[in-house]
């Protein structure tokens, strides 16, 4: 019997999570720029004034508070392996454990400051595998940011597996 219900091949592209940035201070950066760098000092490239001051590429415009977001299908800090599905409103497969499989992420055009970040998640492939727990739902969802413009700032990947 597969974990994977014909309910959930169908919702495989299906937005389950968006938020949109406030617009990004050069402060903002300044401040993750030496975050990442600390102990050492950032590059100048990120400290000095200038018009549409470019920010590392790591730099997370969400880190601290979100402009609009999409409402959650769960309460936010509960634990519910079965989120994406409840996000497309369909049935999950109620699976109770869950663990990170991993992130690659290809950067875009860079994040500037003045930028509104979009960031859009989409359920992008579903996989089986046997496992020593027994069967295992390795999802992955591909999770895109893009500026005002609508240029792409970053393009990930990032798997969840479920048992």
């Amino acid at each position: 019997m597969s974990l994977i219900s014909e309910q959930m091949r169908a919702a495989v592209g299906g937005i389950v999570d968006w938020r949109v940035s406030f617009p990004v201070a050069a402060s903002d950066i300044r401040r993750w720029a030496i975050a990442v760098y600390h102990p050492e000092p950032p590059p100048r490239r990120f400290l000095d004034d200038g018009p549409g001051l470019i920010a590392p590429e790591e730099l997370n415009p969400f880190a601290w508070a979100v402009a609009d977001q999409m409402t959650p299908a769960v309460a936010p800090g509960l634990r519910d392996t079965d989120k994406p599905e409840k996000a497309l409103g369909i049935i999950g497969p109620g699976l109770t454990h869950q663990l990170n499989g991993g992130s690659e992420v290809t950067y875009g055009a860079p994040i500037r400051s003045g930028d509104v970040i979009r960031a859009e998640t989409r359920l992008h492939a579903y996989r089986e595998r046997a496992g020593r727990m027994g069967p295992m739902l390795i999802t992955v969802f591909e999770v895109e940011w893009t500026n005002q413009d609508g240029a792409r700032v970053k393009l990930g990947h990032d798997t969840s597996i479920r048992y």
